[in-house]
């Protein structure tokens, strides 16, 4: 990608140590150059800048943002962009994220090279998710990595009648149902058993979370098709999560749709790596 970037917004990881420090060091060298730096309140505050915005108000008024932290963090800042066609750059303050692709070290190249707008944007398909009930929308989300239905701790197994295109898939009989991106794949999707996903693979998963019938496995099926899930259960808690971060409680008969999203994720890509070292780094595969 090669654009001119004249404005970056900076998002962190709350009350993490570094988080203050990179920041400011973001800031001082990319204001050297000319360029606006605008932060979200939280961190604002903390480094003494005279105004913050709040985190919903930073996409439009950008062109490239910066998240410091983790996965968590840069799928949370996701859906605030939504549809607006804004780059994220995600450093990771920990371990290697399979999303903050860019370590510290890495940094300082990365910053040189958002200055010259030359760098590759990695394009991820969201997903859409829409809860009805007794005919009416309870709510509508948009999320980067996966659309949860689950149990309380306590509660029994629930009966979930799935759908793919209006044809019957099963009626899944399990602890939950995870229906994740190609992204979300390497998220609770794989922690659950299912497969990893490719990014540039246009499809959906759809994995049992510990399935009463132990042949009920796994599906893929095409980003084209709309599930339908209508949720069966007596007197227990059952919830609904997007991205693992928000969402409601469900009531019997409730139908939750979902379906590819219209809006993308542009992720800028690590120069130094590619996704299958990401894998391999992060799952310690080939070691002994």
């Amino acid at each position: 990608m090669n654009t001119v970037i004249q404005k970056v917004g900076i998002y962190a990881k709350k009350n993490h140590p570094d988080a203050e420090q990179i920041a400011v060091d973001i800031r001082d060298r990319l204001e050297a150059e000319q360029l606006t730096v605008i932060m979200e309140d939280s961190l604002a505050e903390q480094i003494g800048q005279v105004r913050g915005y709040a985190e919903d108000e930073i996409p439009g008024q950008v062109d490239l943002i910066i998240v410091l932290g983790g996965d968590g963090t840069l799928i949370s800042v996701a859906r605030q962009v939504g549809d607006l066609p804004v780059p994220i750059l995600g450093v990771n303050l920990g371990r290697l994220g399979f999303l903050t692709e860019i370590t510290r070290t890495e940094l300082p190249e990365m910053l040189e090279r958002i200055i010259r707008g030359e760098f590759v944007v990695s394009s991820r398909m969201m997903l859409d998710a829409v809860i009805h009930r007794n005919g009416e929308v309870l709510g509508e989300y948009t999320v980067l990595n996966d659309v949860v239905i689950n149990k309380g701790a306590l509660a029994r197994i629930i009966d979930m009648h799935t759908s793919v295109d209006n044809d019957h898939l099963t009626v899944f009989k399990a602890d939950g149902l995870i229906i994740a991106s190609p992204t979300g794949s390497t998220g609770y999707n794989l922690a659950a058993g299912g497969p990893i996903i490719y990014p540039g693979i246009n499809s959906l998963v759809i994995t049992p979370i510990c399935p009463h019938t132990l042949t009920n496995r796994p599906i893929i099926v095409s980003d084209d098709a709309r599930i339908k899930i209508e949720v069966k259960f007596d007197d227990d808690v059952v919830f609904f999560t997007a991205d693992g971060q928000v969402g409601r409680k469900l009531q019997p008969g409730d139908l939750v749709e979902v379906r590819k999203s219209s809006s993308r994720t542009l992720l800028i890509a690590s120069p130094s790596k590619d996704y299958f070292e990401i894998l391999r780094t992060k799952l310690s595969w080939g070691e002994r």
